[in-house]
C-alpha cells in the first residue's frame, strides 16, 4: 500500500503504468527477484541488503523516505486494559523509549553489535550496513509519540488503497500520554 501510494504521489499509476505481481508470498519476493522474476522488488531488511551483498540487486530508494513518516509499528490495547493496568502500559512504553534513546545516542556499529544476536542468520557487516542506512535516513524518531500528521498519512494511504472507507478521529483512537511521559 505504501509503495503504491509513493508511486501515485510521483505521477505513476500502478494500474496502468506498470505491473505489480502481488501473488508472491511476501517472504519469497527476494528469492523470486534474484531468480529472475521482475525488474524491481520492494523488500524489508535484511532481504534488501542480502540481495545487494549477493550481487543480485541494488537498493535504489527507500519507500519509507519517499512516503513520509509512516508509523509501521504501533501498539494497541483495549480501553479496559489501559484503565486497569496503566502502570504496565507505562513501564512497557518506558522500555521502548529506552530503546529509542539508545539508538539515538549510539553509532550504527554499536547498535549492530548489540542487536546481532537477534539476527543470527545475518552477518554483522550486513547488520551494520542496514543500521547505517536507517541511521542516514533518520528512521528513528526521538520519541514514541504517534503524532497526528503520521496518523493522517497512514489514513491517506489506507483510503487510497481502498482499505479504509471513513477517517477515524485521531483523538478517539490515539493515546499519547504514555509516550509523552516516557520521553520526559
Amino acid at each position: 500500500m505504501v509503495f503504491e501510494y509513493v508511486l501515485k504521489k510521483n505521477g505513476i499509476d500502478p494500474e496502468t503504468d506498470l505491473t505489480i505481481d502481488q501473488s508472491i508470498d511476501f517472504g519469497s519476493t527476494a528469492a523470486a527477484f534474484s531468480g529472475g522474476k521482475g525488474d524491481f522488488t520492494v523488500e524489508f531488511e535484511p532481504s534488501a541488503t542480502a540481495l545487494e551483498t549477493e550481487g543480485a540487486g541494488y537498493v535504489v530508494a527507500s519507500v519509507g523516505e519517499a512516503s513520509g513518516y509512516v508509523p509501521y509499528t504501533a501498539f494497541s490495547a483495549k480501553k479496559s486494559y489501559l484503565a486497569t493496568y496503566p502502570e504496565i502500559i507505562q513501564q512497557f512504553t518506558n522500555a521502548l523509549q529506552k530503546g529509542m534513546d539508545y539508538v539515538n545516542s549510539h553509532t550504527p556499529e554499536e547498535i549492530a553489535e548489540i542487536i546481532q544476536p537477534q539476527f543470527a542468520e545475518t552477518d554483522l557487516s550486513q547488520i551494520t550496513t542496514i543500521v547505517t542506512r536507517y541511521y542516514e535516513q533518520d528512521t528513528w524518531k526521538e520519541n514514541l509519540v504517534f503524532e497526528q500528521d503520521a496518523f493522517d498519512l497512514l489514513q491517506d494511504i489506507l483510503i487510497e488503497a481502498g482499505e479504509l472507507d471513513t477517517r477515524v478521529p485521531y483523538e478517539q483512537l490515539v493515546t499519547t500520554g504514555y509516550a509523552e511521559n516516557a520521553f520526559q
